[in-house]
């Protein structure tokens, strides 16, 4: 894996110098920027806006409402807009906006979310400037800023009569932070958009450098691991007849997973248990995340439970660790069983020849435009997103052009507001361009 990615890095440095001829900005890109620049006020209060209002996933009736926010701005710049509801895979839905130009050739799929990870109980609720250039806020950098960097963009599109020049087709999932069940419903507005497009750009903001993006993402699956064993008096723990118990058979697991060399070994592959719980008895809620158990010091416990995620860069890289997982599963204490099972998750956003290409022409961009180059993001700095479903359906995808921050999922996350601007101003000339092509 690390010679594969030593291959991808000479790749972007290749077709950074020889395989994209070098532009200075052109007169309409500058009329882009200008009206990015221009209309940066109104930008910022519809950041401040969308933030402000609890979106957490399941405050299903504040993603409805961030939806509607954004649906009207859509709307605004004349794409029509459709609401996808998502009772049928329990969660608020999905905002789908659409623009077909008149001289159209390039079809492009725009990616965001409206929901963030901070539920109506969390303490983090509001926008709150720390100085010029930072401010705090749920879901400002993750990614209620590259919603708005989106809009940005093809505000100036349409102004300058570009747009007129694309496909364009926006998804605004409503349960990006927490997935709905069965991803066959809860991701099908989105991966029937990737089968129509030709190039796929996430507006997620990556690992919170403007100065990077993303050719690939890890895919992230959950496991759930269950134990059992036979009850007993602790003092008759380890009798012949009784066994080790299903707390120690499930450390006996975990130990294994973080002690296996095989699995260790995986570049760019990690795996963690998020949440353990053991007992005489055992009641999980998987749908808020809740365990209840009881247990006392002197009994052999019976129940194990195990939840955690891993996460790869190839599906072949996690079919390979799933299958060494599930052997160590095998090698019970005596007297215990288990069972590991993995969901379906997000799948793996490869990296590809199309990808660096169009990493390729959005660094020339930012060059032209004074911002300088942009690498790749290493996959290890940055998680799953939505992108992941689109990318093996269109040409070409890249991910992380939304708002730079930091301390994202946390109740410190902060954005860098100077990169509203300028994202949208790169994002606008990459989109110019490939309508040119």
């Amino acid at each position: 894996m690390r010679k594969q990615l030593r291959y991808w890095l000479i790749g972007i440095v290749g077709m950074l110098s020889a395989g994209v001829p070098a532009f200075s900005a052109t007169p309409i890109e500058q009329q882009l920027s200008e009206h990015i620049e221009a209309n940066l006020p109104a930008a910022t209060d519809l950041l401040i806006r969308s933030v402000n209002i609890n979106s957490g996933t399941m405050n299903l009736a504040g993603v409805r409402e961030v939806g509607d926010l954004f649906s009207e701005a859509f709307a605004q710049l004349d794409f029509t807009v459709e609401w996808v509801d998502g009772s049928s895979f329990q969660r608020a839905g999905h905002l789908v906006a659409r623009y077909a130009g008149a001289e159209a050739g390039r079809k492009v799929l725009l990616i965001g979310h409206l929901d963030t990870v901070f539920e109506p109980d969390s303490p983090f609720q509001r926008f709150t400037r720390i100085d010029d250039e930072h401010a705090t806020g749920p879901g400002i950098a993750d990614m209620k800023g590259g919603n708005v960097i989106m809009l940005q963009a093809l505000s100036a599109l349409r102004a300058s009569g570009v747009l007129e020049q694309l496909d364009v087709t926006v998804v605004l999932t409503g349960d990006e932070e927490l997935s709905g069940k069965p991803l066959a419903l809860s991701k099908q507005a989105l991966i029937d958009a990737a089968r129509y497009a030709d190039v796929a750009l996430g507006f997620e903001n990556g690992d919170g450098d403007y100065r990077t993006a993303n050719v690939s993402r890890r895919g992230s699956v959950s496991w759930q691991l269950d134990v059992s064993g036979i009850p007993a008096h602790s003092s008759q723990v380890f009798r012949e007849d009784i066994g080790s118990g299903a707390i120690y058979e499930a450390a006996r697991i975990i130990s294994a997973f973080h002690d296996d060399e095989a699995l260790r070994g995986e570049e760019y592959l990690t795996f963690n248990p998020g949440r353990m719980a053991g007992g005489t008895t055992l009641r999980n809620n998987p749908v808020d995340n809740t365990t209840s158990t009881y247990g006392k010091s002197n009994v052999v416990a019976e129940y194990a439970l195990v939840e955690g995620d891993i996460r790869a860069l190839s599906a072949e890289q996690l079919t390979r660790s799933k299958a060494r997982m599930q052997a160590i599963v095998a090698e019970h204490l005596p007297q215990t069983a288990a069972e590991l099972a993995f969901d379906e998750g997000y799948p793996p956003m490869a990296p590809s020849a199309g990808n660096l290409r169009l990493l390729a022409l959005y660094s020339q961009v930012s060059e032209d435009l004074g911002f300088g180059p942009v690498t790749a993001v290493n996959p290890l700095r940055a998680g799953a997103a939505d992108i992941s479903f689109a990318a093996d359906h269109v040409d070409m995808a890249i991910d992380g052009l939304g708002m730079s921050g930091s301390e994202g999922h946390t109740v410190n996350e902060t954005g860098y507001l100077p990169s509203l601007a300028l994202q949208a101003k790169r994002a606008a000339v990459l989109l110019y361009r490939l309508a040119q092509e």
